[in-house]
């Protein structure tokens, strides 16, 4: 079920199903797995979203420089990433005004165009990077992170990885080779405006939500991993501004919850790598 520990723990917030299982279909199954979406399927609100989005509330509010970045050269893009954003909201349930939106569980978000990804990360449960055509500080050419919202890393630190390429951010991910690493690249390229480009990752894990690490920890998992953390990854390119929109929906759930047929296809095509 949905639910949240005592605080005197680390806050575990699970969904009660799983509406994306990567595994579970034959195109997002391997890696890069990327699948065309319509925008209307871009952004998600699911069972979870008031639990997820009390943590986000409290994370931005407590330890707003470890879940939020945002360097000078990316400012107009957040604020262009804000706009499109505001205007998938309706149909997602939320009741938007000039200076506010009230989202489906009821809290009302300020709309601070000087604070985009702040209140980015106070509407819905997607982290939100920006990538920007690069190089990068250390002359690696791609697309480089310039901002982000991410209050729900899974083993990684957003300090450590802005500024970089993406073949920098992926350290220390072992499959992240340089041939994927240039297949991605080619998607990053490719994103054409107004079309979504999807694709989903799936770890066994036993980590809260919010489980940042630094590379030197590694992103092995440490004892038991009971739950299963899907990421549900979007790419979209921001017209005016060039930049690539990277969306993380992360879903937390117990392997009890899956489907009949999410889960038949689990011992079929088992998740072999953990985080």
């Amino acid at each position: 079920m949905t639910g949240v520990q005592s605080c005197a723990l680390p806050i575990l917030i699970r969904q009660k199903t799983l509406p994306f299982a990567p595994w579970a279909d034959p195109r997002t199954r391997r890696l890069p797995g990327i699948v065309p979406i319509e925008m209307a399927e871009w952004l998600e609100v699911d069972d979870a979203y008031a639990a997820q989005m009390a943590e986000r509330d409290r994370l931005i509010a407590e330890v707003p420089d470890k879940v939020l970045a945002l360097m000078p050269r990316a400012q107009a893009a957040a604020n262009e990433l804000l706009t499109l954003v505001l205007g998938q909201l309706p149909a997602l349930g939320f009741d938007c005004a000039p200076d506010r939106v009230r989202r489906p569980d009821g809290v009302e978000v300020a709309l601070d165009p000087a604070q985009p990804m702040a209140t980015l990360g106070r509407l819905v449960q997607e982290d939100l990077c920006l990538m920007q055509p690069g190089p990068d500080a250390s002359g690696a050419p791609g697309h480089v992170l310039t901002g982000a919202a991410l209050c729900f890393p899974a083993g990684w630190t957003l300090a450590e990885k802005l500024g970089r390429a993406m073949m920098g951010i992926h350290v220390p991910v072992a499959k992240y080779t340089e041939d994927l690493g240039a297949r991605v690249q080619r998607l990053l390229d490719g994103v054409q405006p107004g079309r979504v480009l999807m694709r989903g990752t799936a770890h066994h894990s036993n980590a809260a939500l919010h489980n940042p690490r630094l590379e030197a920890q590694g992103r092995a998992p440490e004892g038991d991993l009971p739950y299963i953390r899907v990421e549900r990854q979007g790419l979209v390119r921001l017209p005016e501004s060039g930049a690539v929109a990277f969306s993380i929906h992360t879903y937390v759930v117990d392997p009890a919850d899956l489907s009949p047929e999410q889960a038949a296809a689990l011992v079929e095509f088992p998740i072999r790598e953990a985080a």
